[in-house]
């Protein structure tokens, strides 16, 4: 295809996720109202403090606002499947058979696990986290906890444990690209302890023990996992360079 019809396939790639985007928000509007997605966010807040402890704002047009930011990204997450569609048709004539093969399969996977990175966030993290922080200065301070920090952290610390759980999707798609080896991973594996910590540590502003530690142990058992699938991957990838399958019963060390 030529150099500008490439442009105006992307122009129209970008103008149908722009309005995709739109109808997601519209939508996300309502399901915000009619599902209560505030006040899924700020239970964890009232389990806490209590329900008479009611979260602040110092602005009229605060609630507003807040409900428009909540709706985007209710929309986003919806029509998500719709842009990346549109990214994938807009590359995929580029990638070889084997590398599709590969890709879309990871695509459903980092779904699964965007999900359960959120769960844990929700259920296990956001607890754990919010009663440190709340009570940390106790003797000293009463909290009045406005509306828009608050869901400002809360979202933050969601997306941060849904995204970091995309670490096996990554790696996948990289070694499917040949960017990336086993032996490189393993090689690599005390820099990503060290690298996972700290994000750990960054990202996790609760008790050191626990928070920290809950934000660790899946990262590092994904690191693991995804050394797996490039295994898997690079086997494969082998295989069809020597124009077969490996026999059967035989380990190929890496």
């Amino acid at each position: 295809m030529p150099f500008l019809d490439h442009l105006e396939e992307l122009r129209w790639r970008i103008l149908w996720s722009v309005v995709a985007l739109i109808v997601g928000v519209v939508v996300g509007f309502f399901l915000v109202q009619k599902f209560d997605l505030l006040n899924v966010l700020i239970s964890p807040y009232y389990e806490i403090m209590g329900e008479g402890e009611r979260l602040n704002f110092f602005s009229p047009t605060e609630p507003f606002f807040l409900i428009l930011k909540v709706s985007l990204l209710v929309g986003l997450i919806l029509v998500s499947p719709i842009l990346i569609y549109q990214v994938w048709s807009f590359l995929s004539p580029a990638l070889e058979s084997h590398e599709k093969r590969v890709i879309i399969p990871s695509l459903y996977m980092g779904v699964i696990l965007f999900g359960a990175g959120v769960a844990m966030s929700y259920y296990m993290a956001l607890p754990v986290t919010l009663k440190f922080l709340l009570f940390f200065g106790e003797a000293y301070f009463d909290p009045v906890v406005q509306a828009g920090p608050y869901l400002n952290f809360v979202t933050k610390l969601l997306l941060a444990f849904g995204i970091l759980f995309e670490l096996p999707v990554v790696i996948m798609i990289l070694s499917a690209l040949g960017l990336v080896t086993p032996k490189f991973l393993r090689s690599k594996r005390r820099h990503a302890i060290v690298i996972i910590t700290v994000l750990a540590s960054f990202l996790s502003p609760g008790d050191v023990v626990t928070v920290t530690v809950m934000m660790m142990v899946p990262l590092v058992i994904l690191y693991e996992f995804s050394i797996l699938l490039s295994v898997m991957i690079y086997r494969r990838r082998k295989a069809k360079e020597i124009g077969g399958d490996p026999p059967e019963g035989t380990v190929k060390s890496q």
